[in-house]
């Protein structure tokens, strides 16, 4: 269990961020301690003056809102109770026990979590001291609590560290408003800070699994011209939509130039991370998926995300492979020449399949500046446009149609016979 602690300003920010989660259908608040009702029977406004009533008793403090987070192993699902009576626990062995406080529980990780709202203020007047409660009190409550449920200690949960990315739920973003530009941003900053990529494609390839992209715009375009970069939504079929946000609009100032300074940076972090993610293709591939389709299914059984690259024929040039696990973004040809899109296919057996996938969405022409492609990959490219000139200049020459449609009127023409002149006698 990792237990968090925050001492925010102001307590009706506190209550209302977790109320408006409740009413999303993101949370539900579970307990209310040493209060007089049970939370479904109080709004919003009874349960803040639970705490306002202690808080006026105190004009010195600062600040008088505690905020904690308890958060668990994804393996772990608890019922409310265990998790009311967790709280109860855990608030007690913080000397927290005789103060009101609320539980919720939310949704919206990829991990299980709870959040507790209290106050600092007794019912004296006093305010309870802070200062190292999560170093002290917490720790100790923690490993306790740990020892007494069974629970996964902290120290084993490192995901956590780096909390799960949840998939933007499309359905539930309102163009042009907040929840549009908080659901960006949310994943955005957890990709960009966690993932280890170095262009901008394999960015993206991290990106598009959560439906999110970064868009350079149109070549010429001011965007694109002026180095900017914007984030969009994708749907299901992987098109752009909604209202665009700019980068430099995101807290974590995900712009190109900070973008490439991570390419730089993460160059040499993921060189120990490749032997792990060519061990999971090579035992997928021992199983012997019968197509690009299945493998893929495969993989992210085994939290491997695949993306794609397609022209516009639908023809496979390049493969980008996204382990979820480490946080860490590959394309196949970078592993070796045995995973390259190619040789993927090749192992497969089905070099001649259809790979026109609706959840591979194309990130657009204004991307391709910054692709890194290796020379298989562009030779590839060459050998295809190659086959399809070939094809149509002998489907021409087989064809039984006259050969001169395209030809003008002109040369089409018969040449007229002159007509000699009789000599004048």
């Amino acid at each position: 269990m990792v237990a968090k602690i925050t001492i925010p300003k102001s307590i009706a920010a506190t209550l209302n961020y977790n109320e408006k989660k409740v009413q999303k259908g993101q949370a539900s608040c579970i307990c209310a301690t040493n209060y007089l009702k049970e939370p479904k029977d109080m709004n919003f406004y009874q349960k803040l003056a639970g705490f306002e009533r202690l808080n006026s008793l105190n004009d010195r403090a600062a600040t008088k809102t505690l905020h904690v987070s308890l958060n668990f192993d994804p393996s772990e699902k608890h019922s409310n109770d265990i998790l009311t009576r967790i709280a109860n626990q855990y608030m007690e062995k913080i000397g927290f026990g005789q103060q009101p406080f609320l539980v919720y529980r939310h949704e919206d990780a990829g991990h299980p979590h709870i959040h507790i709202v209290s106050t600092t203020i007794k019912s004296d007047g006093s305010r309870i001291n802070t200062h190292n409660i999560g170093r002290n009190q917490s720790e100790k409550a923690r490993k306790e609590i740990e020892q007494q449920y069974g629970l996964v200690k902290a120290e084993r949960q490192q995901h956590l560290i780096k909390p799960g990315i949840k998939q933007l739920d499309i359905d539930k973003v309102i163009y042009g408003k907040s929840e549009t530009k908080r659901g960006i941003s949310n994943i955005v900053g957890a990709v960009f800070g966690q993932y280890k990529y170095t262009s901008l494609p394999e960015f993206n390839a991290a990106l598009k699994q959560f439906n999110v992209v970064a868009d350079r715009g149109k070549e010429d375009g001011r965007i694109y011209r002026h180095c900017g970069l914007v984030y969009r939504i994708l749907d299901a079929n992987g098109s752009k939509m909604g209202v665009p946000i700019k980068a430099s609009a995101i807290c974590c100032k995900p712009t190109l130039a900070n973008l490439e300074k991570k390419f730089t940076i993460n160059e040499t972090l993921k060189e120990s991370l490749k032997a792990f993610v060519r061990a999971k293709l090579d035992e997928c591939l021992s199983k012997q998926p019968g197509s690009m389709k299945d493998m893929m299914q495969q993989l992210q059984q085994n939290n491997i995300y695949t993306a794609l690259r397609q022209n516009a024929d639908g023809r496979l040039y390049g493969i980008t492979f996204v382990d979820n696990q480490n946080r860490v973004v590959f394309n196949g040809s970078d592993l070796g020449k045995g995973y390259s899109a190619a040789a993927m296919q090749g192992r497969l057996g089905k070099t001649a399949e259809p790979l026109l996938y609706h959840n591979q969405p194309s990130t657009g022409n204004s991307l391709r500046p910054l692709e890194k492609k290796t020379v298989l990959e562009k030779n590839e490219e060459k050998s295809v446009a190659v086959s399809q000139n070939t094809e149509t200049l002998l489907n021409v020459l087989l064809s039984a149609k006259d050969q001169y449609d395209g030809m003008t009127n002109r040369l089409l023409k018969k040449k007229r016979k002159k007509k000699k002149k009789k000599p004048d006698l």
